[in-house]
C-alpha cells in the first residue's frame, strides 16, 4: 500500500511545529547556552528535507508558527533584564533569517537596536554605532522598507554625531564627512523610494475608484 503523500507532509509539519515548540520553551534564563547554541542548529535541522516541496513547505510552516509564537515570546520577556531580552531577540532574527522571513527579522532587529539605544545611557556596552545603523538601513532599503531605512539613517546620523561629541573629537567630525555624506544619500533614497511607493499606490486606487464610477 502507497503512503499518502498528504498525509505524510502534514505529519511531517506537524513534528515541524512540535519541534519548534519545544525550540522556544527553551527561552528560560537557565537555559541561555543552549538557547544560543543548540536551538538554531535544531532548527536549522529542521529544515532539511529531500526534495524542494518539503523544504518550502516547511519553511512555510516554520515561518508562519514563529511569527504566533514570538508574539508570546516576546510578551514573556517583558520583565527579564536588557541583556536576557537582547538574548532572546537575536535569536529570533536569526530564527526568522532561516525560515526566509524578511520582513520578520528586519523587524526584529529594528527593535533589538532601538532596545539597545535605550538602555545604552545605562549600559555604555549597548550603545549602537552608526555602522550598526547604517548596515540596517541598506539591509532594509535593498528588501523594500524604505520608512524604516530613512529612519536608522537618521538614527545613524545621530549616533556618529554624539558619539563625536562625547568623546571630545570635534576635528575627527570633519573627518567622518564621506560616511556623513554616504548616510544622507542612503536617507534621500529611502525617502524618495518611500514617496515613490505612495505615489504608485495612490494611482492604483484612484484608477480602481475611477473604474467601479463607470
Amino acid at each position: 500500500m502507497q503512503p499518502n503523500p498528504k498525509s505524510s507532509t502534514a505529519n511531517f509539519l506537524a513534528n515541524v511545529g512540535e519541534s519548534l515548540a519545544a525550540i522556544l520553551s527553551l527561552s528560560l534564563p537557565d537555559q541561555e547556552q543552549k538557547f544560543d547554541d543548540v536551538t538554531l542548529r535544531t532548527l536549522e535541522s529542521v529544515l532539511v528535507s529531500k526534495d524542494v516541496r518539503s523544504f518550502i513547505e516547511a519553511r512555510s510552516s516554520l515561518g508562519e508558527f514563529m511569527r504566533s509564537e514570538s508574539l508570546s515570546v516576546i510578551r514573556e520577556i517583558e520583565g527579564k533584564n536588557v541583556e536576557h531580552k537582547i538574548l532572546i531577540l537575536d535569536f529570533l532574527v536569526r530564527a526568522f533569517a532561516l525560515v526566509g522571513d524578511v520582513e520578520s527579522c528586519l523587524a526584529l532587529r529594528y527593535e533589538a537596536l532601538v532596545l539597545r539605544e535605550l538602555k545604552s545611557s545605562s549600559y555604555q556596552w549597548l550603545q549602537v554605532t552608526h555602522i550598526e545603523w547604517l548596515t540596517f538601513a541598506e539591509q532594509a532599503l535593498d528588501n523594500g522598507f524604505s520608512l524604516v531605512a530613512a529612519k536608522a539613517c537618521e538614527n545613524a546620523l545621530s549616533s556618529l554625531q554624539i558619539n563625536d561629541i562625547a568623546e571630545d573629537r570635534a576635528d575627527e567630525l570633519s573627518g567622518n564627512v564621506q560616511i556623513i555624506e554616504k548616510i544622507k544619500r542612503l536617507k534621500d533614497a529611502a525617502v524618495a523610494s518611500a514617496v515613490s511607493l505612495s505615489g504608485t499606490v495612490n494611482k492604483a486606487f484612484e484608477e480602481e475608484k475611477s473604474e467601479e464610477q463607470k
